[in-house]
């Protein structure tokens, strides 16, 4: 349990890699008990865009499709 506790421990110390440097938006909050960092990667909307344009065109041409005898009855 010391080993595990001390390796965790040294990787927390531990300096990050700069082999491959990355620009990200770093956002703290350090309160009294609380110490968060939130790192932003800059390609997040780019990622998010490949992954969520397929289901929401896919939804949108169910739509129209239904939608279209419906406009045509009218």
């Amino acid at each position: 349990m010391n080993q595990r506790r001390d390796t965790y421990r040294a990787a927390l110390q531990r300096e990050p890699d700069t082999a491959a440097p990355r620009h990200t938006k770093v956002a703290r909050l350090h309160t009294r008990y609380v110490r968060v960092t939130i790192e932003f990667d800059p390609a997040l909307p780019r990622e998010l865009t490949r992954w969520v344009e397929p289901p929401v065109s896919a939804v949108l041409r169910v739509g129209a499709a239904v939608l279209r005898p419906l406009t045509g009855t009218t």
